[in-house]
């Protein structure tokens, strides 16, 4: 039985990932701008089944409560509730199935340390994801067959190491506050904090390491004119997300990423 602290949880990480679907602009990504063009249905549609996650990331809050620790019980609940929650979503438009594994894990290791630090929690994946999910599809998915060819972590790496780049967004996000960089601007940078080092295996399967290698050059050339607050680095991000659009390059394993980082940051 699922309680208010679960659903708090839940809603929590749907407004993490709605708070990174609405940062504008976003370097070859869904943003509010697409609202008035003819493909402004991505945007629209990946807010609405952002909101399909709720009950299942609230089922994962209620299972890790329940467990009390990262068991290999635990570990197999959690990816049935992911995989049904991945059917509804598409049930509803699709989408998120990158930010459904980094939120669900996030989501559970919260309800496992409900007063650990952000930082903290982010690590207790790693207990987590050490257990095998023993009822998993064994065909293997287009993300692990790219992190074999390419000797990338990919999000199952991401999730072993405690996610190292929600760690640097939250990071990223508390320097810029501290500097006194306005929100969204400091989301920016997160956001490009973690392109410029992610290997996202979605960007390597569709542009190769040479498109992967382009959009990290390309978010660190930003980063190097200071923060996007700044004239400066409001110029070069315009100018990296015309060029990325033009290429076709949608780092969103980043997006989902800094999803993550805005749900520790929410519920710190």
């Amino acid at each position: 039985m699922q309680n208010r602290v679960d659903e708090a949880l839940a809603q929590a990480a749907v407004s993490a990932l709605t708070g990174q679907l609405v940062l504008a602009p976003k370097p070859g990504l869904p943003d509010p701008r697409d609202l008035g063009a003819t493909d402004g249905r991505d945007h629209r549609s990946l807010r609405w089944t952002a909101k399909a996650l709720a009950p299942g990331l609230a089922a994962m809050a209620a299972a890790a409560r329940r467990a009390g620790e990262p068991t290999e019980q635990l570990r197999g609940e959690l990816g049935a509730i992911g995989r049904s929650a991945e059917h509804t979503v598409g049930l509803a438009g699709g989408g998120h199935r990158g930010a459904l594994w980094t939120l669900g894990l996030l989501v559970a290791a919260a309800a496992l340390t409900p007063d650990g630090h952000p930082m903290d929690t982010a690590l207790t994946v790693k207990r987590i994801v050490a257990h095998t999910d023993r009822r998993a599809p064994r065909r293997p998915s287009r993300g692990s067959t790219v992190s074999a060819t390419y000797g990338a972590a990919g999000a199952r790496g991401e999730a072993r190491a405690g996610f190292p780049h929600v760690r640097r967004a939250l990071t990223a996000l508390t320097v810029a506050r501290a500097s006194g960089v306005p929100e969204d601007h400091a989301r920016l940078d997160a956001l490009l904090t973690v392109m410029s080092t992610l290997q996202d295996t979605e960007l390597l399967h569709t542009a190769g390491p040479r498109g992967l290698r382009h959009v990290q050059s390309g978010a660190r050339a930003v980063l190097e004119t200071g923060s996007t607050s700044t004239p400066a680095g409001r110029t070069a991000l315009a100018a990296l997300d015309t060029d990325l659009t033009a290429r076709a390059l949608s780092p969103r394993g980043s997006a989902g990423l800094l999803a993550g980082a805005l749900f520790l940051d929410a519920t710190a």
